[in-house]
């Protein structure tokens, strides 16, 4: 089995490397030493030239179907030999017996590889610690769920996202009114004012995201907006290590009909804006033309755990840069139907005691 996978070690004692949000450094798991980015990707120049090199085959003794050898691809861990069994689209993960990141250098050759990253910013710790402060003071969540929703589990993720830069041509025209009352003798008199408001113009826009991988709910991907592309850096494949990463599955051809949409919808609402002021206003013509112009793929970092309860998935993500924490919870109606009870056991005894002064 061709060796197409790269561990990055420590340069003191051999040991994993991964990227540290803390310091923006790569950091040893053993001895604690950090290196910058620039230094390991230079190092491992070499290393990963060769395993893009190296032509993925199937391992035929795997015996996989036609369908399974399209959608998974196995691997040699560098560092103990162990057969890995990874999705098509995987750039990076963690080797299960040694521990060992491991880098995909193949799946980011060419037009595969990122234009820019926003590292992380926030570590495991924080998402931890957003998920647990989550699930106090909520009463109705189901005890077993906090037990069995193994948070030490959640990932942290490079997701792949396409950001669009365009422009919006509008034409809008509106009906408007506005009333003005005057009083003549005995009578109220209303005089209403008719406007025909024209507005034109154009609206630029920059880095408009959408996600680029099909596994990802867009509207969860959305609501962890907004991002600081002032992080924005030239992609390294060093700053994967000790994270998951997966290169992109759904095309930027096919997502721009999301972004164009976004800047669609936000440019009439700037328009609409201009027209307060107003009673009434009744669109009568609207006309958004959408000129594309650069898109730029990039990996957003995210922290991200779905847990499972009674059939139903239950997804809590966390924005790796900003620490916007989205998340569902379920409701234990057991409970739900118990502090019912007791809440109107309990309002009750407070009618009877105000109406009868506790005399039973």
């Amino acid at each position: 089995m061709a060796n197409q996978i790269t561990n990055y070690k420590c340069l003191a004692c051999a040991g994993p490397l991964h990227f540290d949000p803390d310091t923006q450094l790569l950091k040893c798991d053993h001895c604690a030493s950090t290196f910058p980015v620039a230094e390991i990707e230079e190092l491992y120049a070499e290393t990963n030239a060769a395993a893009i090199e190296n032509e993925y085959e199937v391992d035929e003794a795997l015996q996989w179907t036609e369908e399974e050898a399209k959608s998974l691809r196995a691997y040699s861990c560098p560092s103990c030999g162990a057969n890995l069994i990874y999705g098509a689209n995987t750039v990076a993960d963690t080797c299960p017996y040694c521990a060992n990141n491991t880098i995909v250098p193949s799946q980011l050759e060419g037009a595969l590889k990122p234009d820019y990253i926003i590292p992380f910013k926030l570590k495991k710790d924080e998402a931890v610690r957003k998920l647990s402060s989550y699930y106090k003071g909520k009463p109705l969540l189901p005890s077993t769920f906090k037990q069995n929703n193994h948070i030490e589990e959640i990932k942290g993720i490079y997701v792949p996202f396409w950001l669009y830069d365009g422009e919006a041509q509008v034409d809008i025209r509106y009906d408007a009114t506005r009333s003005h009352n005057s009083r003549r003798g005995d009578y109220l008199i209303t005089k209403t004012d008719h406007y025909d408001l024209d507005r034109k113009g154009t609206i630029s826009f920059k880095m408009v995201p959408a996600d680029a991988a099909s596994k990802m709910d867009d509207a969860l991907m959305d609501s962890l907006e907004p991002f600081d592309y002032k992080d924005l850096v030239p992609f390294e494949m060093s700053y994967l290590p000790g994270y998951l990463a997966d290169k992109y599955d759904v095309s930027a051809e096919n997502n721009a009909r999301r972004a164009e949409a976004r800047m669609r919808n936000s440019a009439i609402e700037a328009i609409d804006e201009t027209t307060m002021g107003y009673e009434s206003i009744v669109k009568t013509h609207a006309r958004v033309d959408i000129i594309p112009d650069k898109v730029h793929y990039v990996f957003i970092p995210i922290w991200y755990l779905v847990t499972k309860w009674k059939d139903n998935t239950y997804v809590f993500a966390m924005n790796g840069q900003t620490g916007k924490f989205i998340g569902d919870l379920p409701v234990d109606y057991t409970k739900f139907w118990l502090y019912f009870a007791i809440m109107t056991i309990i309002g009750i005894a407070l009618l009877w005691f105000l109406l009868f002064g506790g005399v039973l």
